[in-house]
């Protein structure tokens, strides 16, 4: 049995890998590779029906509740920096939809959200909140199971410190108006 990775998986470069570097992978790679400062992260655990459940859900209503002009996607990545490419599990951007687009890049990203799993609740709840408030990324959401029902907790980006602070934790009725309007039941995310 050889033990060998694929060529593909190492390094193009001696100083590693670069977010651009995304682009490259051959259609053999997993579909769902982030890159955090410099290492590939490869999102391989089988996802839950809830997981997937949410985001699907969420996606339509943020698309439902969309100005023209905006895009939201699912599990798209966003070049935060040369070193850093995340795949948030959606996305809001103030650009319009482009069929070409691999990557979004910060400047055009309203919000980030996270559905939190057991496979990536470390990154998704400490690491990934750090790179996208240095990035200038306004909004987060972050999503999390609490006995079968979707939690929303909401996050803004502050200025001064360049971190987020905690805008609110939502089980019931939740209606943002940033970055649009958007009125959801979470827990109708779930069912």
């Amino acid at each position: 049995m050889s033990t060998a990775l694929p060529q593909w998986m190492y390094p193009p470069r001696d100083s590693g890998w670069e977010a651009d570097d995304l682009d490259l992978l051959p259609p053999d790679a997993p579909r769902h590779i982030e890159l955090l400062d410099g290492a590939l992260i490869f999102n391989m655990s089988p996802q839950r029906s809830w997981h997937d459940r949410v985001i699907r859900r969420l996606t339509a209503a943020l698309e439902a509740a969309a100005p023209s002009g905006w895009t939201v996607e699912a599990q798209m990545t966003v070049k935060l920096n040369r070193r850093s490419r995340p795949e948030p599990d959606v996305v809001v951007a103030s650009v319009p939809y482009d069929p070409r687009r691999t990557r979004f890049l910060p400047a055009d990203v309203a919000l980030l959200v996270e559905v939190v799993s057991a496979e990536s609740e470390d990154r998704d709840r400490r690491y990934k909140p750090g790179l996208y408030a240095d990035a200038g990324v306004r909004n987060l959401w972050r999503i999390e199971d609490e006995d079968g029902l979707p939690v929303i907790h909401t996050y803004e980006l502050d200025d001064t410190t360049r971190g987020y602070v905690a805008t609110g934790v939502h089980r019931d009725a939740f209606m943002a108006a940033v970055p649009f309007r958007v009125e959801l039941n979470p827990g109708a995310l779930a069912r």
